[in-house]
Formats: C-alpha cells, sequence, structure tokens
C-alpha cells in the first residue's frame, strides 16, 4: 500500500459514541462499537489547498461548516470502526492531494499521418485484387 501523501493527525481526530432510538422509543445504547468520526476540515493542519478542495467536494460527508461526518457500523468492534473511519478519512484526503495534469490534445503526428495513408492505400490494393472495389470507385 503506497504511503499517504498527506498524513492526518490523530489529535485532531474526535470520536464521539452515538446513542439510538431503541424499540418503544427509549434511549438504549446500540452496540458499543457505535462512533462517529468528526474532523474539522477549517481547523485541521492540512495545507491550504487540499483543505479548499475539499471543502468543494459535493461529498454528503462533509457538511456546509467544513465537518467530516463519518458514521460507524454497528457489527464491528470499536476499535475496527475508529481504524476503519480514520481510514475511509484518509482515503477522502488522498483523492484531492493528487491532482491530475490537463491532458493536452495530441496532433497526429506527420508520421502517423503518413501510415494512416499508406494503409488507406495497401487496403485499397488488397481489395482490388480480391474483386472487392467498392462502388465508389
Amino acid at each position: 500500500m503506497p504511503d499517504p501523501l498527506v498524513q492526518l493527525s490523530p489529535d485532531e481526530i474526535e470520536f464521539t459514541a452515538i446513542r439510538a432510538q431503541g424499540a418503544g422509543g427509549q434511549n438504549v445504547n446500540k452496540v458499543s462499537s457505535a462512533v462517529h468520526l468528526r474532523y474539522s476540515i477549517p481547523d485541521s493542519s492540512l495545507p491550504e489547498e487540499i483543505k479548499q478542495r475539499l471543502l468543494a467536494l459535493s461529498d454528503q460527508r462533509i457538511t456546509a461548516d467544513g465537518v467530516v461526518v463519518i458514521k460507524a457500523q454497528t457489527s464491528r468492534s470499536q476499535e475496527q470502526n475508529k481504524a476503519e473511519a480514520v481510514h475511509r478519512l484518509q482515503d477522502l484526503v488522498d483523492s484531492v492531494a493528487v491532482v491530475a495534469k490537463p491532458r493536452k490534445p495530441t496532433k497526429p503526428t506527420r508520421s502517423s499521418k503518413l501510415k494512416r495513408l499508406d494503409t488507406k492505400a495497401t487496403r485499397g490494393e488488397v481489395k482490388k485484387s480480391r474483386g472487392r472495389v467498392s462502388a465508389q470507385e
């Protein structure tokens, strides 16, 4: 696995235990593994251009004030949930850390033009020799 380009600082990540409505409407603790990861983009130590790209993402996990909330799965243990949430946050940061270079449109080179013309001519000769002359000729 490649090293992350921008390393997240663990002290900027906040984990919050959640409670859920149980049957009958009373608050019950869900499985002890239920945690949310909260990460504030504006307050983080990430480079400014990465913060801007993160805030510009159309990701449902990022709120208007720049907080990333990654929800846990109750089927996992708390440690697994924390590790998975941090991994998903790191993936999110890595995805904006890499900027694709804009591609320049490539023009056909002189040699590729000549090769194409040569192929067309050769193809025409092959068709003629087989007796398959197109209606245009």
